[in-house]
């Protein structure tokens, strides 16, 4: 089969990509439903480059899968390979604003200095009971379970704790064979019942009025918009692809208001 993506649902295939069983599971999932293929111009569907000097010759390669459903605006997956200078999966759902649901966020990153990873079902209007009540009631079992096995992230910024559920799964793991057991045995399954949950979720939701579709919109900006902005990435792609396709990418392919 030809590596080249003409449209954002075909097949992710980056050699050596460790989080494509992550990435598989979660379009496995969403197979239930019809898929639409979200429209994302060539440039941001695959890109590739090569970094050499006189010692080796790193090949690094970005795609984007990505769909919209009936219910949800855009699912996209940012996936990066760069040997060993980094190994990413970013997965987003942002459901469409007319439906009360809040986003579905899985960040897994291999970096030179270990495993950054994080799991969680990411409110739009936290101090709404409204909003949040459901969701907790039946994420927080699932937190509860897989925690323990997982050694705290540490603290995240104030200014981003609204955006974040009290069941944020979060680590930080060392490059070791335990490590890769914790991926294995730990984030995986957590990763699938997470993923699952939010499934049901949608499945039982309803639309909502035009106000209150309006405050989930405006909520679902204010993450967006936080987000571009402080977009960890935001350095290592401008040295692999420059500024221009970085912002242009962070700003209207990742997290577009």
């Amino acid at each position: 089969m030809k590596n080249i993506r003409e449209i954002s649902t075909d097949p992710v295939l980056i050699k050596d990509w460790m989080w494509i069983d992550f990435l598989n599971q979660a379009i496995s999932s969403l197979s239930q439903l019809t898929l639409k293929p979200l429209p994302i111009q060539s440039e941001y569907l695959q890109k590739k480059r090569v970094e050499e000097n006189q010692l080796n010759t790193k090949k690094i390669e970005i795609n984007t899968w990505g769909c919209m459903t009936d219910q949800f605006l855009q699912v996209r997956a940012a996936c990066l390979e760069a040997g060993p200078l980094a190994s990413v999966l970013n997965f987003v759902i942002r459901p469409k604003p007319t439906f009360d649901l809040p986003f579905f966020g899985a960040d897994f990153v291999r970096l030179p200095s270990g495993y950054l990873l994080a799991l969680d079902l990411q409110p739009v209007l936290k101090s709404d009971s409204k909003h949040t009540k459901v969701v907790w009631d039946r994420l927080l079992p699932l937190y509860r379970n897989w925690q323990p096995y997982l050694p705290h992230g540490g603290d995240i910024p104030k200014e981003a704790e609204k955006y974040f559920s009290p069941g944020f799964l979060w680590t930080r793991l060392p490059f070791n064979d335990q490590s890769n057991q914790l991926i294995l045995e730990v984030v995986r399954p957590a990763f699938q019942e997470y993923l699952d949950l939010y499934m049901d979720l949608a499945a039982k939701s309803f639309k909502v009025s035009g106000p209150r579709s309006q405050m989930l919109l405006e909520g679902q900006n204010d993450y967006l918009r936080y987000r571009a902005r402080k977009d960890p990435a935001r350095g290592m792609l401008k040295r692999f692809f420059g500024n221009n396709w970085t912002e242009t990418y962070i700003n209207q392919v990742l997290f577009p208001v």
